[in-house]
């Protein structure tokens, strides 16, 4: 089975209301799908985290590094598999799940030079609470990341002139056209950013890179997704 095959699979089983206050049946059968998923390449963790009195809980798997002698901090690769209430949420969030898993596979098969830890969080939708719960706990414990890249809505792919619209005034200086993948990190991020870019650009697919500054603040609809509050 190829790639496009497995993401298609992905997504006809996280494609759903999952909400999980108002389609708690469907925001369960999609937790455990992803636990069944990612069970697959290790023990996978659960981060429990409480709102309002209920427990809610993010899903994690770390994978070793190529070299497991030499201790270096994990890269974090997170998606949210929460969704919109009332939507199926397909690309906003079942896409950067889909991916999610897929790297699952991918790196358990060729661990890379940096340990890689998958996060599933909960509760974007709701002011990023699974991440912000998970980026304290981790503040707490004084662990240290490489790098947070947070997966969201990778499916939308438009040509159509206008079709992508930015806060002012970054029109003057992107593409009109929703057809790239689009990367945007802090500061200390910026080679990151250069190098993840021409990777993806070596694919035969297009992609742009934004740094921002003070975290964010400045254009806050660039906090609007889990990696905020790795920012902060």
């Amino acid at each position: 089975m190829d790639l496009k095959q497995r993401l298609h699979n992905h997504l006809t089983q996280i494609v759903r209301d999952r909400d999980p206050y108002l389609s708690t049946g469907g925001h369960f059968f999609v937790k455990q799908y992803i636990q069944q998923q990612l069970a697959q390449w290790g023990e996978v963790e659960t981060h429990d985290f409480e709102v309002g009195g209920k427990t809610f809980q993010n899903l994690i798997l770390n994978l070793p590094a190529a070299n497991t002698n030499i201790q270096k901090p994990p890269i974090l690769i997170g998606a949210h598999y929460d969704a919109v209430p009332g939507t199926p949420g397909a690309d906003d969030n079942a896409t950067g799940v889909a991916v999610l898993l897929e790297f699952a596979r991918i790196f358990a098969s060729e661990p890379v030079k940096y340990p890689i830890r998958l996060v599933a969080f909960d509760l974007e939708e709701y002011g990023l609470l699974g991440s912000g719960a998970y980026a304290e706990l981790l503040r707490q414990q004084q662990q240290q990341l490489r790098l947070m890249i947070s997966l969201e809505m990778l499916g939308y792919c438009d040509s159509t002139p206008g079709s992508q619209r930015y806060p002012s005034p970054l029109e003057r200086f992107y593409p009109n056209r929703g057809d790239f993948i689009a990367l945007i990190g802090n500061l200390p991020t910026i080679p990151d950013l250069i190098s993840l870019s021409r990777h993806i650009c070596k694919e035969k697919v297009a992609s742009e890179w934004l740094p921002v500054p003070n975290q964010g603040k400045i254009v806050r609809q660039t906090r609007l997704s889990d990696h905020a509050p790795f920012w902060d």
